[in-house]
């Protein structure tokens, strides 16, 4: 199946259209080397902006290594409490439905930011609403340890600070989405986005394995202090050495004036709502991050009922080592075919049934694996083909909507969110009545499935943020 096609000679873009008005230049134009020259006349000031305040490519690959630390740190801080989990309720005598309700805090926490944190950070600028939660989230988890101590109710106390913690976090990725589509050409932000994006792996290789350690040495304190510790440093390097010490607040004022981004408007946003290539976005990212909180949530159970005897770091470590490179090269890849002139959105596809389509073949094989060895090579497999995602459906959301791709994506992120904390618990109900690993494998392959079939059926790569009509008056202009 040809899945790929290169641009045609005559495909229409309204960028285009700008571009080559500009190259003639408006009539009656006077030469004034003084003055930098304004956008050409049809074309909106929003993207003669955009187009001239791209990073350049050195600039983004220091960005880009700034980024992927980040969202190192952001993981390391994350999983801390899930590492510590044990020894903190040894300590303060939680029953196992305490520790869940400390644990589940987060993920509330987590889905009523993403929305908020994507709308500021359109407003504002993403590197803004970035450095300030990861300041904030973390001095938090710095100060996680003193709370458990200090409270007389420890649970109480962590169950709110896990709370707080998915709040501050929760506009991360929102804020990401939204610095790519501002500052990055669209030949480059599926580099950007699977690079930062394998961040998250390898914090969570990080924190297993140095987290473990300090658990063991210095008690489960030293994992939050450190963490935090080092989230705050990374957030002042990136203050006083990117944005040059300037001052990152955020005011009323601000988030009411022109920010990076033009104010859509109610009526544009019912627009946007009207297109299918946006539902299809939010159902296939929905889809995406179900199955991948499943599997991230039941793995290591599965490894544990079907291969009691198994050492543990092989499983927990090794999928991971897999999925950083994966995501990596997912990028690269992207990125590359679009230079060479493949259709955007076709590329898009190819990286999304990788992700969702090739990677179910490998959960199905699960089903039937009754040697350890080829149980891991089959999870690895998978969550290395769940990492092309990055390049698929998290950059559409910047093809089509960069006015307000931080605030969409949030809206993704919380759907994604929600959905994947219903599936990890309906997974739980089919495996105490069912009793097979095989049904919860299934319905892995069957949410996949869902989501690449409405991808491919129903996403495009062209803006859907921008007045239609208006971009055919341009084009009318154009051919005249």
């Amino acid at each position: 199946m040809a899945i790929l096609q290169k641009h045609g000679k005559n495909s229409y873009s309204p960028d285009l259209v700008c571009n080559k008005e500009n190259l003639h230049g408006p009539p009656d134009n006077k030469i004034n080397k003084n003055k930098v020259p304004g956008p050409p006349p049809g074309c909106p000031n929003k993207k003669w902006t955009e187009q001239n305040t791209t990073w350049p490519r050195p600039v983004a690959r220091i960005w880009t290594a700034v980024l992927l630390l980040g969202t190192c740190l952001l993981y390391c801080a994350r999983v801390a409490m899930p590492i510590c989990a044990v020894s903190m309720a040894q300590q303060f005598h939680w029953t196992k439905r305490e520790q869940g309700m400390v644990l589940g805090s987060f993920f509330w926490g987590y889905c009523f930011t993403q929305v908020l944190g994507g709308y500021v950070a359109d407003r504002v600028g993403g590197e803004k609403v970035l450095l300030l939660s990861a300041a904030a989230w973390g001095a938090m988890t710095a100060f996680t340890p003193v709370l458990a101590h200090l409270c007389s109710q420890p649970i109480f106390s962590m169950t709110l600070s896990r709370f707080l913690m998915g709040l501050l976090q929760g506009v991360h990725y929102p804020s990401l989405a939204s610095l790519c589509s501002q500052k990055v050409v669209e030949s480059e932000r599926g580099f950007l986005m699977s690079t930062v994006g394998s961040g998250s792996y390898l914090g969570t290789l990080v924190i297993g394995g140095a987290g473990s350690l300090m658990l063991d040495q210095y008690g489960w304190e030293s994992v939050f202090y450190v963490s935090g510790v080092l989230s705050v440093l990374w957030a002042h390097c990136m203050w006083k050495y990117l944005l040059k010490g300037e001052g990152p607040i955020i005011t009323l004022e601000s988030l009411g004036s022109s920010g990076p981004q033009s104010k859509l408007s109610k009526r544009h946003w019912l627009r946007l709502f009207k297109q299918p290539a946006v539902y299809a976005v939010i159902i296939t990212h929905l889809c995406t991050a179900s199955t991948f909180f499943t599997l991230l949530s039941w793995l290591p159970t599965f490894f544990k009922d079907t291969f009691p005897d198994a050492k543990g770091w092989v499983f927990n470590v090794i999928p991971w080592l897999v999925a950083i490179p994966s995501s990596l090269f997912s990028g690269c890849l992207s990125d590359h075919l679009i230079s060479q002139g493949f259709d955007t959105a076709s590329v898009r596809k190819l990286m999304q049934f990788f992700s969702m389509g090739v990677s179910s073949i490998f959960t199905l094989l699960l089903c039937g694996t009754h040697t350890f060895p080829w149980a891991v090579a089959f999870v690895s497999a998978t969550m290395g083909l769940t990492t092309f995602s990055h390049s698929g459906v998290s950059v559409n959301v910047q093809d089509l909507a960069p006015s307000c791709a931080g605030a969409l994506f949030g809206v993704m992120n919380t759907c994604g969110a929600f959905s994947g904390v219903l599936m990890v618990y309906f997974s739980g109900y089919l495996i105490e009545t069912t009793g097979s690993w095989a049904s919860v494998f299934a319905l892995i392959t069957v949410v996949n499935l869902l989501g690449l079939c409405t991808f491919l059926a129903f996403a495009e790569a062209r803006r859907v943020d921008i007045d239609s009509a208006k971009t055919r008056y341009h084009h009318d202009v154009h051919t005249i």
